[in-house]
């Protein structure tokens, strides 16, 4: 923190006396000041605005009434800050219902309820029928998009979180289903031709119009489980450290070209690492065949879908639009499993379909650099923030 130029106050505190002989010091010249600042929040309450509608008659008999404000329509209602915050509280910081309620009244002084919390949420997610349609036209004619799902319980029963997004667009959505029903009806990849990057789960090969890319962070985490439960040979050879150790060799050359505006790394590297691979899981293939048990048979699993996907592991070295990881995606469901955490599960499916909603226009607003509060600011205001597209 660092002092002002310009306070909004000043505050000046003059000596009466000296502090030596007692002599007055009213008049005497001033040698020095030494400036304080403290930053603090004045005072806040609710401001009450009063709108009246006035009727007038005209000479010629017609009575005329004034035109309230847009959005005025109720003898009493709450302003589009006061629900703005609301929903910031309850969906942008995860708050459950009745402590967003708390949070409101003893900052504010203003009692609300519950049921209050959960209407302003619902006003605010039906807003935004034209910034989901717009998104999702964006992030289905991306290039490359992150997909990933994760469990999520409403109604004390589990169901699926499905996000997509780009560097600039965030879609969730809530579906009974985990497979191809919902990733149908999150609208995406029917008819999406570009990139898709995302774990090794088997729904997503249903759409074979896209390109895909599978996540290498999954990947090393599967090969460091392989490293630990598996025997070293006497050298100390494992077949899957080899193959960790030529891809994050391979994502070094990948980082290093991109950092000096290359578009591809050398072919002998390439050829060199990929090689490394292939060989140490074909060597894995090979020594797990009979699959004597769950853990042999996980391994070999594993070691053939390398061998099977190997171009679509390792597209990051061969196009460099596409990243070495879906953590772009694991952050958009980080956030669903971090609600879950502080608040517990939503009450109902059409609560937790508002909260993905909101969540989708909230990450696709920080992606854009722009604050949470001022998009639902004009959101409860009826202009909801729209991204600018190209």
């Amino acid at each position: 923190m660092a002092q002002v130029a310009t306070p909004d106050e000043v505050a000046r505190h003059e000596p009466v006396a000296c502090c030596e002989c007692g002599n007055g010091l009213v008049g005497a010249d001033e040698v020095g000041v030494q400036r304080y600042q403290v930053f603090d929040l004045p005072p806040v309450r609710v401001r009450v605005v009063e709108h009246q509608v006035v009727s007038r008659q005209c000479v010629c008999g017609v009575v005329t009434c004034g035109a309230a404000p847009e959005g005025v329509d109720a003898p009493v209602q709450y302003g589009p800050r006061i629900a703005a915050i609301v929903v910031y509280l309850y969906v942008g910081q995860f708050l459950s219902r009745k402590r967003t309620a708390q949070a409101l009244a003893e900052l504010f002084d203003l009692p609300l309820s519950a049921g209050t919390v959960t209407s302003m949420t619902r006003r605010a997610a039906g807003g935004l029928d034209g910034f989901l349609a717009l998104v999702r036209e964006q992030v289905a004619g991306s290039e490359v998009v992150h997909f990933d799902e994760t469990g999520f319980r409403v109604e004390g029963r589990l169901k699926w979180v499905h996000s997509a997004s780009t560097g600039k667009y965030a879609l969730i959505v809530v579906h009974d289903k985990r497979g191809r029903v919902a990733m149908d009806a999150a609208g995406i990849l029917p008819s999406f031709t570009g990139v898709a990057v995302h774990d090794a789960w088997a729904p997503y090969d249903c759409y074979p119009a896209a390109t895909h890319a599978l996540c290498n962070a999954h990947l090393l985490r599967e090969l460091v489980a392989v490293t630990e439960t598996t025997p070293s040979r006497e050298d100390g050879w494992c077949w899957a450290k080899q193959v960790s150790d030529a891809l994050l060799e391979l994502k070094t050359l990948v980082d290093q070209a991109a950092a000096t505006n290359q578009t591809s790394i050398e072919p002998e590297c390439l050829a060199r690492l990929t090689g490394r691979i292939r060989s140490a899981a074909q060597i894995a293939v090979n020594t797990t065949h009979r699959r004597r048990d769950k853990l042999e048979a996980k391994h070999h699993a594993l070691a053939r879908r390398i061998l099977n996907r190997q171009a679509d592991y390792l597209r990051f070295a061969t196009d460099f639009r596409v990243p070495f990881d879906n953590n772009a995606a694991e952050r958009e469901i980080r956030m669903i499993r971090l609600r879950e955490k502080v608040s517990g599960c939503m009450r109902t499916l059409a609560g937790a379909r508002d909260f993905a909603a909101i969540r989708s226009y909230l990450a696709t607003a920080a992606k854009h650099s722009i604050g949470f509060l001022h998009v639902l600011t004009e959101l409860a205001a009826g202009r909801p923030w729209l991204p600018v597209t190209t």
